[in-house]
């Protein structure tokens, strides 16, 4: 299924209107990390995630809000789920929370492992823009729910 199919039948399903905004995407722009990730979202494990800011500036993307909807792909463009924005937050790197790293639910959950993958994830959005990866800049932090599945 396809992810505008997920998210009509999640409307049709809730009686919401189709119209209302969801952004469809796959984590880490896709590959074999947007499965793993998916997989992880499927599971209960992973009910976070993080971009950084830089990168929202360069594609000229407002922030998420709470309440905000996504359908998941896998890389294969098909939906994995609908989740709903419950939190988010704008922090700087260096004081991501280990709860956060945690609810990411990535690798053995550390705020160590977060840090790391995180690093090399958001090193091409600074070179992108012309800068080296900043430990002070600024993340953004969604917390999520999976709202529908098949």
């Amino acid at each position: 299924m396809t992810g505008k199919e997920m998210w009509n039948l999640y409307c049709e399903k809730e009686k919401l209107d189709p119209s209302i905004p969801c952004d469809i995407w796959k984590f880490c722009g896709g590959g074999p990390a947007a499965d793993e990730l998916a997989e992880l979202v499927l599971e209960g494990k992973k009910t976070a995630t993080a971009g950084a800011m830089i990168a929202y500036e360069i594609e000229k993307e407002p922030i998420p809000e709470a309440g905000c909807y996504s359908v998941v792909l896998f890389d294969d463009e098909r939906a994995a789920c609908v989740i709903r924005d419950t939190k988010v937050s704008v922090v700087p790197f260096d004081q991501v929370s280990p709860e956060h790293a945690w609810k990411e639910g990535e690798g053995d959950r550390s705020l160590a492992y977060w840090r790391s993958v995180h690093r090399s994830f958001f090193t091409p959005d600074y070179e992108e823009a012309g800068q080296p990866f900043n430990e002070h800049g600024l993340c953004v932090l969604e917390e999520f729910e999976v709202v529908f599945a098949e």
